[in-house]
């Protein structure tokens, strides 16, 4: 997502007063967001507007006033055997009647906006009102590539290119400790008392309960995608395998049990779900597995570019790819998966993550890389709202009411659901 003038260091206040009258002219590179002249010879600010505005008042981030959740997400209708009957997406209209652009305010992530309420730019991390950022945690270095939180854990973890894994206290939202795993780590996985961290050739295994770790060995390459089926630990690696170990409580250890061949390029994407195994590729195909006897059943060959993230929701695939669809897939008679609708995007997808709202309502998160997660209702495709981030968004991960979001300049950001604001309520 571009930011707000992004590459300027003045201020909106426009060009000194002893300017020449002939070019006392709104600069229209600025209303595009984009002027890159300093100084530039035109106005950055609307004729009307006063010379010297009011800074507005710092707010946490994330937290948008009652103005700011706009009527961008209402709901849509649709039944629960309907796909994409949403509607169309509102736009950013507050109450003062400024229209709102679908760009943050870099001036206001800076803490220097003079335009308020007023300005056409965005002074929040998200849009839509069903949800509101709690806190972020700052300390990686780099893209936040998984987060975890084991079940009953007062503890989560999250994993970064920065070749570290974080543990922080859920009650403090303090860093309790920084594990150096000496490689890029790839994915994370939580599921019972075992932790797994994808690196480079290898898996790590960390029992949190009684901090055992182990070492899989066999991957070659990075290992970008962990699921646990049928009691098989799967992992997709950078050669286009996906590994598969079964844990040996005798020995204590995962021992080898099979490798599934069939993709050509990298595995990015694992999901279990009705005694199948799915698999996402960078060769821009799916593979349904059976994990009875591990072979591939079916190959799904329409997107046109990689495939990023499949998620099991009722009786239906999800997938998103870089081609800026997301694909329904519903069985057939026969038993083979088709295409039952496909969802349109303006830019490639990159995350999704299926969770429930406060009313237990399904939602779909969908992380694209102009640096947004969109938020739908399921099955309408109606849009709940929006999160912004300053880079591409690569991890989300779920919790009981709240969820956390990873992104590229490593900050992870922890979000609450909220009421619904359009419920009416009947008095008892």
């Amino acid at each position: 997502m571009d930011f707000d003038g992004g590459k300027r260091v003045f201020n909106r206040l426009g060009p000194n007063q002893q300017t020449d009258s002939r070019n006392q002219k709104v600069c229209f590179h600025w209303r595009a967001g984009n002027c890159n002249r300093f100084p530039c010879p035109f106005l950055h600010r609307e004729l009307s507007a006063p010379a010297n505005g009011t800074a507005s008042s710092k707010r946490p981030y994330g937290f948008a006033t009652d103005d700011q959740r706009s009527t961008m997400a209402r709901r849509g209708g649709g039944g629960f055997n309907t796909w994409g009957r949403g509607g169309g997406r509102g736009g950013n209209v507050l109450n003062n009647n400024v229209v709102k652009k679908d760009k943050i305010c870099n001036f206001w992530v800076q803490g220097s906006c003079s335009y308020g309420e007023k300005c056409r730019y965005l002074h929040s991390w998200c849009t839509g009102g069903c949800f509101a950022m709690l806190t972020q945690l700052e300390g990686h270095q780099k893209v936040v590539s998984g987060i975890a939180l084991p079940v009953g854990s007062d503890k989560l973890y999250t994993g970064s290119r920065d070749e570290t894994v974080r543990v922080w206290d859920c009650q403090s939202g303090q860093c309790a400790g920084v594990i150096k795993v000496g490689g890029e780590v790839g994915c994370m996985l939580s599921e019972g008392p075992w932790m797994f961290v994808g690196l480079p050739n290898l898996v790590k295994a960390w029992n949190v309960q009684t901090s055992a770790e182990l070492s899989l060995n066999g991957p070659v390459g990075q290992v970008y995608s962990l699921v646990v089926g049928n009691d098989l630990l799967f992992a997709g690696t950078q050669d286009g395998s996906i590994l598969a170990w079964k844990y040996n409580a005798a020995s204590n250890c995962f021992e080898p049990a099979a490798s599934l061949q069939g993709h050509t390029s990298a595995v990015v994407t694992l999901v279990v779900g009705a005694n199948r195994l799915y698999s996402g590729s960078m060769d821009k195909s799916i593979r349904v597995w059976n994990l009875e006897n591990l072979q591939c059943i079916q190959t799904l060959t329409d997107h046109r570019d990689v495939v990023m993230s499949v998620l099991c929701w009722d009786q239906f695939l999800l997938s998103c790819s870089l081609d800026k669809t997301i694909k329904v897939w519903a069985a057939t008679e026969s038993g083979n998966l088709e295409v039952t609708y496909t969802h349109n995007e303006d830019h490639g997808l990159l995350n999704l993550c299926g969770m429930h709202d406060l009313e237990s309502k399904p939602v779909l998160l969908c992380s694209c890389n102009d640096n947004t997660i969109r938020a739908y209702d399921l099955p309408s495709f109606a849009e709940r709202g929006k999160i912004y981030a300053k880079q591409e968004i690569r991890s989300i991960h779920g919790g009981p009411n709240i969820f956390f979001t990873g992104d590229g300049t490593g900050e992870v950001r922890v979000w609450q659901w909220l009421a619904d604001q359009s419920a009416t309520t009947t008095p008892a």
